[in-house]
């Protein structure tokens, strides 16, 4: 079944509306400056797994751009594509796996953490940090105490977060057949 390219447009925007918002005002600062601890990453996860990879790019870097414009102090564009890349991970991961295919087992809230746990240490160990280096010229111990402190806060607010949502969105979605006529 081909994808609405009309529902992909609406969940770009609605979902980086929505991780603009969760990301700016329900952020809690960490100890590390400049890195808080918030639940947009389990929201794109969940969009990411919902639409697909090329959704989950755009929600998580057009969300992240819109949050660190927001701030004042410009755009953090190494970390806005650390977010975009999140949103692909999370949209390839889910094809892959083929989560909620059959509902949301116990094995499969397994992949579905399994491959955040891997996306966020991609992202926030490695991208964003390298990213960080090669265009803003930052001090490498910052830089990877922020990407750790953020990998470990993503991971507990994803496997919260985007667990609850993918799994109650599956539940709530009706079953092939639920809907047959009583005879």
């Amino acid at each position: 079944m081909k994808k609405s390219p009309v529902k992909s447009i609406v969940a770009i925007g609605i979902g980086a509306a929505l991780f603009f918002v969760l990301g700016r005002f329900v952020a809690i600062p960490s100890p590390v400056p400049n890195t808080n601890i918030s639940i947009q990453y389990g929201f794109l996860a969940f969009m990411s797994v919902l639409f697909g990879p090329l959704e989950g790019l755009l929600i998580g870097f057009i969300g992240h751009a819109l949050i660190d414009f927001s701030y004042g102090w410009g755009v953090w564009w190494s970390w806005v594509i650390a977010s975009g890349i999140f949103g692909i991970l999370m949209g390839l991961g889910s094809m892959v796996l083929r989560i909620g295919k059959n509902g949301f087992s116990k094995a499969d809230i397994i992949k579905f953490n399994v491959t955040q746990i891997i996306a966020h240490i991609i992202c926030w160990g490695a991208a964003a940090p390298m990213l960080d280096i090669a265009i803003y010229a930052e001090p490498v111990e910052k830089l990877f105490a922020q990407g750790l402190v953020s990998a470990l806060a993503n991971i507990v607010t994803t496997a919260i977060v985007g667990t609850i949502l993918v799994s109650a969105y599956l539940a709530a979605k009706p079953k092939k057949g639920s809907l047959k006529e009583e005879q």
